[in-house]
């Protein structure tokens, strides 16, 4: 049972602020009502919730105009906003004045239930929060997240603003960035940390799986099916889920998604029944999203849903002053899981690092700081323990694919791709981007490769 955590209902239909207030005073709340949006106000003042349930439109003074009069006293006030239907862009607009999360009339006692668990929750580790928001001005550091410039103190800020609230997030960013790593953040600074955290990358699964993979499915669903499998979303419950490359996503697909994340049930493929979930989603692209949008590659409803917050992480190329931070970050860590001293760094080799335009991001950093970290020799890494493309850097030349006359097409392709991965530091989705290609395409001929190598 929750403790005495103070909750404000307002909504201006009585049957439903009746069944709202008998509810959660069951489950242990204390519980006032407010029938308009001046009365809300009222109580906001005098009874000082720390939760606030308040339909979007009342008489005399509607959610909007509480939500900036909440923001103008100053008050951390924990805010969902409940809507109807058509009411969605309004319901985000919501949100962007500091509401936490919105709901859909009809509201689900056992959502709900869920999501005021979550949030009273994380009324406790507000201290905890504020505490890591000291070390974030002071250090530049985030849990596993590094920088000291003015682009990463916003991604910083904004992740650790958002991770208490129950609401979804797109990330958006070159590959090798670290939006996996930034979902990852706001999972582990989240009341949902104790609870599984699922990452699903949709542009490796086969479109013919995805569904399946999502939402799992029942025995005898197709052929193969000899057992009933969990999805994704099943396996995230009461955690935070992961989708990312969701542009990747086929359309049909997408109004599914779209289902499962607004009435928080799904019924597995082959299934007659509905699970109840309770999952936070975050999504991730390396697509510009509202072109996304408009190409089609992404519902607009969906990113309606998805994108109540927004995070944009910079590429390496513009940060570059984090990264020495980063190579001694790497250095500490990489030494550590090979059980030997810290070696250090020639200063020609920092040169190198610093300079080079760095096409897989961080992720390419964090490679090769490893592999030099394994190769080196000495007490020290020089430049001659780094990839042969910094070496041919260091000696003026440029990267260049020499082609030799015979080859087929097919070789030349070949070549190129994997070249060009090596180039990205192993990153296949920066890799497709720099070929002009879209990522499973990318994929598929390196499936190719490798059936015909077997």
């Amino acid at each position: 049972m929750p403790g005495k955590c103070r909750v404000l209902v307002a909504e201006d239909d009585k049957a439903t602020h009746e069944e709202w207030s008998e509810s959660l005073t069951s489950w242990g709340y204390e519980v006032a009502v407010a029938e308009d949006g001046d009365q809300a106000l009222e109580l906001i003042r005098s009874f000082s919730p720390q939760i606030f349930l308040c339909d979007l439109k009342m008489p005399r003074r509607d959610g909007l105009e509480l939500l900036k009069d909440i923001r103008e006293m100053g008050l951390e006030l924990h805010t969902v906003i409940i809507s109807g239907e058509g009411q969605i862009p309004e319901a985000v607009q919501a949100i962007k004045l500091g509401a936490l999360d919105y709901l859909r009339k009809p509201v689900d006692p056992h959502h709900l239930r869920q999501m005021l668990k979550t949030l009273t929750e994380n009324i406790s580790v507000r201290e905890e929060n504020l505490r890591l928001r000291r070390r974030l001005m002071e250090t530049g550091e985030l849990g596993p997240i590094y920088g000291q410039s003015i682009a990463m103190r916003k991604v910083m800020s904004a992740i650790e603003r958002l991770a208490g609230s129950s609401a979804s997030v797109i990330i958006c960013g070159e590959s090798g960035t670290g939006k996996e790593l930034a979902a990852r953040t706001i999972h582990e600074l989240s009341p949902r940390r104790s609870a599984p955290y699922i990452g699903v990358n949709c542009a490796a699964i086969p479109e013919t799986l995805m569904e399946s993979e999502l939402f799992g499915y029942e025995r005898g669903a197709f052929t193969g099916a000899d057992r009933r499998k969990e999805g994704c979303f099943e396996l995230a419950n009461h955690g935070t889920l992961l989708l990312d490359e969701i542009t990747e996503m086929k359309a049909e697909l997408q109004a599914k998604l779209l289902r499962v994340i607004e009435e928080q049930r799904l019924r597995r493929v082959g299934g007659t029944q509905e699970v109840a979930l309770d999952v936070r989603v975050l999504a991730a692209s390396n697509r510009d999203i509202e072109r996304a949008v408009k190409e089609g590659k992404l519902r607009e409803d969906l990113y309606y849903r998805l994108g109540v917050f927004t995070i944009q992480m910079p590429p390496l190329r513009e940060r570059t002053e984090d990264i020495p931070l980063l190579i001694d970050a790497f250095l500490n860590f990489f030494a550590e899981r090979e059980h030997r001293p810290v070696p250090s760094m020639s200063e020609e080799c920092r040169d190198l690092l610093k300079t080079h335009p760095w096409p897989g991001n961080v992720r390419q950093l964090r490679n090769v700081i490893e592999r030099a970290v394994i190769v080196c020799q000495g007490s020290a890494i020089t430049a001659a323990d780094l990839p042969p493309e910094f070496r041919s850097h260091a000696q003026g030349e440029s990267g260049w694919l020499k082609i030799r006359l015979g080859s087929s097409l097919e070789d030349v392709e070949r070549e190129l791709i994997l070249r060009t991965i090596e180039y990205a530091g192993g990153n296949k989705t920066r890799a497709a981007e720099i070929l002009g290609v879209a990522p499973k395409t990318l994929y598929n001929r390196l499936e190719r490769y490798e059936e015909r190598q077997s």
